[in-house]
This record gives C-alpha cells, structure tokens and sequence, in this order.
C-alpha cells in the first residue's frame, strides 16, 4: 500500500478555536476568515485570475483529531451526529473526520486576497474550519460542473433547523459593556447568532439543564438549549 506526502500551502485562520461549535457544513454560518499563505506558494502571481470566481473549493487537514484512525485500525462504519450517534453507517457515506485520510473538503464564498507585509491572505466567507487548520489545496468552483441539480444527499438532504437565540439579562449586559469597550461588535454578535441557532450540541445530547461553554474568537460563550432556543447566559473575554 502506498502514502502520499501533500505540502501544506498555507492555514486559516478564523473565529472557531475548538471542534464544538464548529458548523458541520460550509456556508451554513456567513462568518469571514482567511487564510495565510506559506512560502513559496505566497506569491500573487499564483492567484491571478482568481478574481473570476465567486467561490473556492478548500482542500484542507484535520489537524487536530485525537482519534484519527490509520490503515491498521481501519473502521468502516462510523455514527454521524446527524443521526444522533446511535446509527452506523459506511465511513465513505459520510463526512466524518475519522476517515483513512484526514482530508477534508469545503467550498466557499472569495472574498479577496491583500498583501500584509511579506504575507498574501485570501480572505473567504463561510468556512467551516478550525482556526489553524492546514490547506493542502485551493482550486476554483466551476458552477456549471460543480452544482448538480436535483442530486440526492441522503440523510442530509435538508439543512438542519435554526433556534432562536435569546440573551439572558447577565449575558446582555456583559455584551453591552463589551461593545463601549469596542471589544465587540454587532457583526460579531450576529455571527455568534449564526453559530448557537445551529444547536451546537451533538444530536444524542437533548439535556435542558446542562450548561454548555464554546470557545468563540477571543471569547467563552456559555449557554443552555431548549426544544425552540439557545438561551446565552455568559460571555468573558479570554485573556490573550
């Protein structure tokens, strides 16, 4: 059996510091990230004509999954969450990260690329990746080839269901404070909106009492979920 070594050309940098909370699928959240090009693949001339493009597909690495399986411990089932971790199904029938290869595959909205420094960064809208994750690939999306009409998703068909997300008094004020300070910002507020109304929980878990905590950008979110909200009980800023 052969392996293949990929150069990592660069990694994203975005607001989702750890796997809860992350969206399971691209474009379900409009939050903008970017990512950071590495050497020698920094150099504008190898984006010219990106400009063209609505949308990119992302090839990237899960970097960070403790459990991943190699060739020796190969599973061929695993539980997606979207079936409420009770229900196997064939590892290739899903987009589980325990896989033979760590590789993952996003698309998403160009935004634009920008020259900081020595750094080239293209900026994208609507990712799904941990902050940090390695790029392996970035390639244009093809809309007359790349979107299938009427195609089938299976147990995906349907995008999940939003709930409302509501500020308890405490959390309110800690928004408010954070804002004066101009720590914090109304389009960062709707992006975190974006994130709890897609339920962040795993599917098995429907406890209405259990606090929850999420690490989001430079900040810990705590909250609590019932059938139709996500009720917000604290925000803190991390130290840095």
């Amino acid at each position: 059996m052969t392996s293949v070594n990929l150069p990592i050309i660069g990694s994203m940098h975005s607001p989702y510091r750890e796997k809860f909370g992350i969206p399971r699928q691209p474009n379900l959240v409009q939050i903008e990230s970017y990512i950071e090009m590495y050497e020698p693949y920094n150099d504008p001339l190898a984006f010219e004509g990106i400009e063209e493009f609505s949308h990119l597909w992302l090839i990237w690495q899960f970097h960070e999954n403790k459990n991943q399986q190699n060739t020796e411990k190969f599973r061929p089932q695993v539980r997606p969450p979207r079936l409420g971790g009770n229900k196997k199904i064939g590892v290739f029938a899903t987009r589980s990260m325990y896989r033979p290869a760590p590789i993952g595959l996003s698309v998403v909205q160009f935004k634009s690329i920008e020259k900081v420094g020595k750094s080239l960064r293209i900026y994208v809208m609507g990712s799904d990746l941990l902050n940090g994750t390695p790029i392996l690939d970035i390639k244009p999306y093809i809309q007359y080839s790349d979107a299938v009409e009427n195609a089938e998703s299976g147990y995906a068909q349907l995008e999940p269901l939003r709930k409302s997300v509501i500020w308890t008094a405490l959390a309110k004020h800690q928004q408010q404070v954070l804002q004066q300070q101009k720590k914090m910002s109304e389009q960062f507020i709707n992006e975190l909106e974006q994130v709890l109304s897609l339920d962040p929980r795993p599917a098995y878990q429907e406890d209405a009492e259990r606090i929850y905590k999420m690490k989001f950008a430079q900040f810990d979110v705590s909250f609590t979920v019932t059938e139709q909200a996500v009720d917000v009980l604290e925000i803190v800023q991390v130290e840095a």
